[in-house]
């Protein structure tokens, strides 16, 4: 019995073959675990991001299920409108998902999305984070890292603020789910999708997703470098329920954030003494993390 068999992961595709995204893109994997964790029942709400180019163009679709485009800023407002439609009708065995990027999620979207977070609208929000603005030329987005390169933060110039702490911004909403997942961890995606599906409210998922174009990153290193960024404890895996109680999976390794940056030229610039400064603020954010969850630092 393999993996997917014990943990009853369904073999029913809702995503054909042959989609649009680049080679290594990691926001396939994303919606593909989200839909087999969600089924048919499903509407995705998409506003301009690199899924909207993945989805296909009309009258074609990447995806088995139905499929409403919005405007940029709009993903959570209009999740909102059709889960209030479907109320209206009586229809409460659907699932309304709005699926966007970061930069419609931490940047253009947030008003939307704070905003149905404090009226805990029941949707599921999926942020897939590739840390810039992609689709539209490689821009910083408040969600790019500190040290890392984009097309508005050339050369030696990298970015000099730390990424938005966007699951803590969810979370103060005290909204019932919020959840870090990434394309390296599929299991792990697919059951807290699936958790997700039993409850209501404002469901929340923030999910690192590697962009080879973006990331100057080799198109078969994707999952390897999602593995790294948790290993390197850059990109923890945790939960937060009711935006008090957080459950913190502690990695099955540990490595220094060097060997991170190591494998994304996005990071070619930086110092050794940069790279010693981002190593302290990675640890630091760790025992503060942990010390929320109330976890020791040991093993």
């Amino acid at each position: 019995m393999d993996r997917t068999e014990r943990l009853n992961i369904p073999e029913t595709e809702l995503f054909h073959p042959g989609h649009y995204a680049c080679q290594g893109c990691g926001a396939p994997i994303v919606t593909r675990y989200l839909l087999k964790a969600l089924g048919k029942k499903t509407i995705i709400v998409i506003p301009a991001c690199c899924w909207s180019v993945i989805q296909g163009p009309y009258p074609y679709s990447t995806l088995k299920v139905s499929v409403v485009h919005t405007a940029f800023e709009t993903a959570a407002s209009t999740a909102s409108g059709i889960r209030s439609a479907l109320k209206t009708q009586g229809r409460n065995d659907i699932h309304v998902v709005a699926l966007a990027g970061d930069g419609g999620t931490f940047d253009i979207g947030l008003q939307a999305l704070s905003g149905a977070a404090e009226r805990n609208d029941n949707i599921i929000y999926v942020c897939y984070d590739n840390e810039a603005y992609m689709n539209t030329g490689i821009q910083r987005s408040s969600s790019t890292p500190f040290g890392a390169w984009t097309t508005t933060t050339p050369g030696s110039h990298y970015k000099d603020r730390p990424k938005k702490d966007i699951i803590q911004i969810m979370a103060a909403h005290r909204i019932p789910y919020a959840a870090t997942g990434s394309v390296a961890y599929p299991e792990d995606l697919y059951q807290k999708f699936k958790k997700a599906s039993t409850m209501t409210g404002l469901r929340f998922f923030h999910i690192f997703s590697p962009c080879p174009p973006g990331w100057k990153s080799a198109t078969d290193d994707s999952i390897k470098i999602a593995r790294y960024a948790t290993w390197s404890k850059i990109y923890p895996l945790y939960e937060v329920f009711d935006g008090e109680r957080f459950i913190v999976t502690k990695p099955e390794k540990e490595i220094p954030v060097s060997d991170y940056f190591s494998i994304q030229k996005r990071f070619s610039n930086l110092s050794e003494h940069d790279t010693a400064f981002i190593q302290q603020m990675v640890d630091e954010r760790w025992m503060s993390l942990l010390k929320l969850s109330g976890s020791s630092p040991e093993k």
